[in-house]
């Protein structure tokens, strides 16, 4: 599509709100079920507690502002650096969608493979927060990085000033950290280059723009259309059922580096997403064990567990080892919780976006997610 068709085609989008989400498309057929699965949390509390900070403090769920078109987007780079191709087309995308663009200072810094310093990058995200004129935070790519900035987050700051924070991959340590420490509702989506796409678009219009109490997120139709060249797209079901519970998760590799810290994710009773990109087999199973080995808060205390789609997880050739799908069967098939793979997240173009902290339910039979809750405020 045109990109100057875009804002277009997102004002026409949200002129008939639900049109497109309505659509309902088929889900890849189940493989045998091991066993069915029904896993629910404790209704709601009219003001919930949510999560735990690192002193045993509690923080309530912040729902940050609807973005609107014609609001102000800040961009930043918390991760690794970026060049000139990649920040114009950050700008092209973003204000194809009906946004404006305000660049953080040091976007364009360079410390080895970083966007700047450490105390660089903080000042980026603390500006952009700070910055009453800006609406939403936008990351600009992923890479490496973000968790060196964890301890120096002024996570007061962003009580104060909550907003909408958009990215994924690397990104996943900001995600983590500022939602464990503030109860902020951050969006796992696009990184600002992207490219972009009808069905990510589309998600990420209902997820931010569009408050409701329920919103249904079907798997992309392009997605399931890749199956046939492309394996690591099929849908598979490992454990059916129903489940019930908060999303949390990101990029599988951020998430093994941060146990032991106390920004690392929660998985009891909540849904557990997960996806990465170029990590071979092994390194899937190690880091797998490794988030079912944690003594306080294993995987498999979760509510559910949804992988995305695990893109470039190819071992060397002549290497003797397990594939991708029998990892996976070995790790969640197992686990007495519904357990999913190859919904539409990841290192992919047709990606939807995950609220950090929503209510969700995972539908296994019907290969669909569904916010029982709005994830930003009007």
């Amino acid at each position: 599509m045109n990109r100057r068709n875009f804002g277009k085609r997102l004002a026409t989008h949200m002129a008939s709100a639900g049109s497109l989400l309505g659509t309902t498309v088929a889900a890849a057929e189940a493989s045998p079920a091991i066993a069915r699965v029904q896993s629910t949390t404790a209704p709601l509390a009219s003001k919930r507690r949510w999560p735990d900070g690192p002193h045993g403090t509690h923080h309530a769920l912040i729902k940050p502002a609807r973005l609107q078109r014609g609001d102000l987007v800040g961009l930043i780079a918390p991760s690794g650096v970026m060049d000139d191709a990649t920040i114009q087309k950050s700008v092209i995308n973003v204000e194809s969608m009906g946004f404006k663009v305000k660049l953080s200072p040091n976007i364009r810094a360079v410390r080895g493979g970083y966007a700047g310093t450490v105390a660089q990058r903080l000042d980026d995200l603390h500006g952009m927060f700070r910055d009453h004129e800006v609406k939403a935070i936008w990351a600009a790519r992923g890479g490496s990085g973000c968790s060196g900035l964890l301890p120096g987050i002024r996570y007061d700051l962003i009580r104060q000033h909550p907003k909408i924070l958009i990215g994924y991959s690397d990104i996943t340590a900001l995600h983590l950290a500022i939602h464990r420490m503030t109860g902020l509702v951050t969006f796992h989506g696009p990184v600002a280059p992207s490219t972009q796409n009808d069905y990510a678009l589309t998600q990420l219009a209902a997820v931010l723009m569009e408050p409701r109490a329920q919103t249904e997120i079907n798997m992309s139709i392009e997605n399931k259309r890749r199956e046939i060249t492309q394996p690591e797209f099929t849908l598979r079901t490992l454990r059916a059922g129903v489940a019930t519970g908060r999303l949390i998760g990101g990029n599988l590799s951020v998430l093994a580096a941060l146990i032991g810290t106390p920004y690392a994710a929660q998985f009891k009773n909540n849904l557990v997403f997960l996806e990465d990109v170029h990590e071979p087999p092994y390194k899937v199973d190690r880091m797998l064990t490794q988030l079912d080995q944690q003594q306080h808060d294993a995987l498999s205390q979760a509510a559910g567990v949804i992988l995305g789609v695990f893109t470039k997880a190819n071992s060397p050739v002549g290497d003797a080892t397990l594939t991708l799908d029998e990892v996976i069967d070995d790790h969640l098939a197992a686990l007495p919780i519904p357990a999913v793979y190859g919904y539409s997240f990841g290192h992919i173009p047709h990606q939807f976006t995950i609220p950090y902290g929503v209510m969700a339910k995972l539908d296994t039979e019907n290969q669909i997610l569904t916010l029982l809750e709005s994830a930003v405020s009007e």
